[in-house]
Order: C-alpha cells, then structure tokens, then sequence
C-alpha cells in the first residue's frame, strides 16, 4: 500500500518509515508534519492509507481526520504515544472516521512494529489493497521498453509545457522529469502541465513504479533515484548537494540501473546540474540531447553539458520533440 504519515516528531516519523520500508510491502507516499499538511497531501497525493498521529500543530489529528474523511476519504489509522492515554482524542478520531488505533513504534527497535504491521495487514485486506511484486504480470514497471529523462531549471516550465505539447509518451514509454522547484510546487506544476498538454502527468510518490505513456514529476526536494528494482525512490543525501532535487542524481541512477534504451534530455537551467550526469548516461550507450542556446531561457546547464561532451544532440526545443517523434535518438 502507498501509506502517509502525519506526524509532528522526527523521530516517530522516522520510526514509523523504517518500519513501513523493512518488509518491502509498502511504499511511503509522503511525510507530513501538520495536520494541515496531512489534509493537503491526501489531496494532492491521494495515499490508501494514512498513519495519524494525535497532537500535532495547528490541527490535530482528530480535526485532521474529519477533513480527510469529508474531501478526500481514505483508510486512516491512529498511530500515536501511550493510546491509553489519550482515550477522549482516540474515539473522537474514531468517531470522525479512523479505522483503528495503535502505538507509535519505538525508533531503536524494543517493539511496536509487529502491532503496527498488524494493524496495517488487517486494514489493507479490508480496502482490497494487495500490492503486485516488482516484476510480476501486470506490475506498470514490466511494459516500459524506453526511458525519457528530462531535467530543467530556469525556464523549464514553459520548455517542458512546449515540449509535451508536441511529444506524448507512447505507451511503452517512460517520461520521468526532475525540475528545480519549491516542494510546495511540485504538486501544482504536475497538474498544471497535464492541463496544459492533455496527458496524464503525475506527482511521483516514494517507491512509484515507471508508468508507460505517463508523464511523472519529481515532488519532493529530495533526490529522486531509479532504484535496481525499477522503482522510483527519494533519497536525502546527499544532503550538501547544491540542487534539490538534483537532476545529476537521477542521470546517474539510469546510467546505472536502466538496462533498456533510453534518452536524456537537459533542458534550459541556471548552473551545471545535469551535464555529469547525461554524460554518465551517454557514456552507458544511452541517447543524450541537450536545448540550444537560443531556444533556452538561461543557457547555463546545456551549456555545462555541451562543454563535457554529454550531449550526443545539442538542439532547438521544438526539434527536441521532432527527435522524439521520429526516434532520433541516436547512441553515442
């Protein structure tokens, strides 16, 4: 399941990841730390189930879970320290529409999982949510034959608008965009480019798999990585790079991990970020475009790019999408 957790305390959040994460079953859609962040997120990234937490900032999760259930209904587990002794919260929250309650899980590992775990299994038989292993008949990840990398910058929402415009995935193929952009963004600039180009665009949520014909975008100031499984991940180191999300990191996890045909495309952005990794990726037999200097805002990364010899094509934007299209994607 595509489990969020709403909870205040880093290190109950974090107790509650690595328990989600240890068996492999699920996937965390998200971390929030208000409970007016929780009712966002369920919103904006609709997860099957949430972990509650009680006292939070400016809305508890009592108030948190009765918005949830009224705009945007989905499973909701209590999660919280020492339930017994918050009894009037904990049937007020069951009262608005949480399935269940259980313990917060200790960080080091002296219990609490196992019950929480529990808790989870029951809940998810009870929606009908039975997540398909990686690799498996059926599993989105297994249809995909090619992988369009984009990064951009400064710039790049109007160049990706453009490009979208002119080029759709076809069903076979990925589209995985990393743009530098405020968090609180990421969720409106997914929306906002499906409306301007009429094709599924989509927030990616940690452990996503690739989804052919299906345009997804970084949402997190996180790094975004493909992992060896195919799946989409966040990862927050390195966490004194420059760039957030890093568009090199992502580069280097398709040069490493992604064994079919791919393109990289670096698109108008201040800085260098990305011209180390489309050479990584062009280096692994894979296709490597960069946008001219005249088509692009702020000719700084496909500069950087050119300047290492990354980019096999370095072209105007709308040629980019005419590349697409006609699959010139030449290896190096």
């Amino acid at each position: 399941m595509r489990i969020g957790i709403a909870n205040d305390s880093p290190t109950a959040a974090e107790a509650l990841r690595r328990a989600l994460l240890a068996g492999g079953e699920h996937q965390l859609a998200w971390t929030a730390r208000t409970g007016i962040d929780a009712v966002r997120l369920c919103a904006d990234l609709p997860p099957d189930l949430v972990l509650m937490d009680l006292a939070m900032p400016l809305l508890d999760g009592v108030e948190a879970t009765r918005r949830i259930m009224a705009a945007s209904p989905c499973a909701i587990l209590v999660v919280t320290a020492r339930p017994q002794d918050n009894v009037n919260m904990v049937f007020r929250a069951l009262g608005a529409g949480a399935l269940d309650v259980t313990a917060t899980p200790v960080l080091l590992g002296q219990g609490g999982d196992d019950a929480l775990l529990a808790k989870i299994r029951t809940i998810g038989k009870l929606i009908g949510k039975n997540l398909p292993q990686p690799g498996t008949p059926g599993h989105p990840a297994a249809v995909v034959n090619h992988l369009v990398a984009i990064g951009a910058s400064t710039g790049g929402p109007v160049a990706l608008a453009r490009l979208l415009e002119r080029w759709k995935p076809p069903a076979d193929t990925a589209a995985v965009i990393v743009q530098h952009i405020d968090p609180a963004f990421a969720v409106h600039l997914a929306r906002w480019l499906g409306d301007q180009c009429r094709l599924p665009v989509r927030a990616i949520a940690d452990g996503d798999a690739l989804e052919g014909g299906v345009v997804q975008v970084a949402a997190t100031d996180d790094h975004l990585r493909l992992a060896p499984d195919r799946r989409l991940c966040y990862d927050e180191h390195p966490r004194d790079e420059l760039y957030r999300p890093s568009i090199d990191v992502f580069f280097h996890s398709v040069a490493r991990h992604w064994q079919r045909t791919a393109t990289g495309i670096l698109l108008t952005g201040m800085g260098r970020d990305g011209a180390n990794g489309l050479l990584a990726m062009r280096r692994a037999g894979h296709a490597t475009i960069a946008q001219d200097e005249a088509s692009s805002a702020v000719y700084g990364m496909p500069r950087a790019a050119a300047q290492v010899g990354a980019a096999a094509r370095i072209l105007p934007l709308d040629d980019i999408s005419s590349a697409l299209l006609g699959k010139m994607v030449d290896s190096p």
